[in-house]
């Protein structure tokens, strides 16, 4: 088949086909005596599957499980491929926990209402089960800011910090894309009482990690696909 054909076909630019290729995402193309590529139906199958793969377990995984099915090392595929879903499956619950969390609270419910002392960093990362040097990182990128004990300068996390880390930690494992971008952006702007926001992002949050488990599910097809083309499985 023609490049051009092949990407009008899956809506891609030729481009992005011979970077493909370039990347070894694809098996060896031949030429032909004019130079011109020969794309056959097992690239196809290739360039199928990254394209299904790519949007729900991103690029980097992606091209990590057709190097294996170039290598023919179908476990190692498939493995990868679950590792990921796990890890979707994780973030789920971790959504699902701040719903309900959120749900439970009435209204908007500051840190003086509650009566909760502040947390260091430490405790704030045996609280929600995150290392510190992911909530550092995340202080460092903007998405939370922390209050600094005036005696010490130790950062001190409160109620609304430790609900922001939450709804982060669902999001953690999940690739960049618009939707991630904009839901870490209204993590990082909401109002510190405003549980209702916070509500409104958990939402947001599990109904895109349930888009994502579809996108996963159109990219297991595609893969199944192609390892049934080049006869890994039956």
């Amino acid at each position: 088949m023609r490049p051009i054909d092949i990407a009008r076909k899956l809506k891609l630019s030729t481009s992005a086909l011979r970077n493909y290729e370039a990347q070894g995402l694809v098996p060896p193309v031949e030429r032909s005596a004019g130079g011109y590529r020969l794309y056959t139906a097992e690239h196809v199958a290739y360039f199928t599957c990254i394209q299904a793969m790519s949007p729900g377990f991103g690029m980097e995984v992606t091209a990590e499980v057709v190097r294996n099915v170039q290598a023919r090392q179908l476990d190692a595929a498939l493995w990868r491929v679950n590792e990921v879903q796990a890890l979707l499956q994780r973030d789920k619950q971790l959504a699902e926990s701040n719903m309900r969390m959120f749900c439970e609270l009435d209204g908007k419910q500051t840190q003086a209402e509650s009566g909760e002392a502040w947390l260091t960093i430490k405790e704030a990362s045996r609280k929600t089960g995150l290392p510190s040097s992911t909530i550092r990182h995340w202080e460092k990128t903007g998405l939370i800011t922390t209050t600094r004990d005036p005696q010490n300068g130790y950062r001190l996390f409160n109620r609304s910090h430790i609900r922001k880390i939450m709804l982060l930690q669902a999001l953690r494992a999940q690739v960049y894309s618009p939707t991630v971008v904009e839901l870490k952006n209204a993590i990082a702007h909401m109002r510190e009482d405003d549980v209702l926001e916070a509500r409104k992002i958990a939402t947001d949050s599990l109904q895109y990690l349930h888009r994502v488990n579809c996108w996963q599910m159109r990219g297991i097809h595609a893969l199944y696909d192609l390892c049934r083309l080049v006869k890994l499985v039956e």
